[in-house]
């Protein structure tokens, strides 16, 4: 799973995680942006055994990559944001930092809940109208007839 957050300075943060993986005690993030070494990029592992690592990549490119294991086992991530054919048969992941290139931090936060507007106060000769109520639309004048 892939979760991208604009630094502002060209920079994408991603955030590379992979579900427990069984028989696995080191597993690695490799790719486009550390010349697929499979060493340099080791994945820290949580408690519920869930892998992973956070990275500044370039924005405004798209980068391939994928997750190789100590038992010598490659993995992709099934919720990356695209997928490509390598040359050994099978496919590399992808994440994009360019649509978030145009998102900044505080963009990417959920949207908090509108405020809501006070509650009007009751006027006098309203008896039992709720405060809470929407004000009542008033009905258009009659036109006078022309006599």
């Amino acid at each position: 799973m892939l979760t991208k957050r604009q630094l502002g300075n060209g920079k994408v943060e991603v955030t590379f995680t992979m579900p427990a993986l069984e028989g696995v005690t080191r597993l690695y993030v490799v790719g486009d942006f550390n010349n697929w070494s499979i060493v340099s990029h080791p994945m820290t592992r949580a408690v519920d055994g869930a892998w992973g690592i956070t990275l500044p990549l370039d924005e405004k490119r798209d980068y391939q990559f994928r997750y190789f294991d100590d038992n010598g086992h490659w993995h992709n991530d099934w919720q990356a944001d695209a997928y490509v054919p390598n040359n050994f048969g099978g496919d590399n992941s992808v994440v994009s930092a360019v649509a978030e290139a145009s998102a900044t931090a505080a963009e990417a936060e959920p949207a908090k809940p509108k405020r809501r507007a006070p509650a009007r106060k009751k006027a006098e000769g309203e008896a039992g109208a709720d405060a809470s109520a929407a004000p009542k639309k008033r009905a258009a004048p009659r036109k006078k007839k022309a006599e």
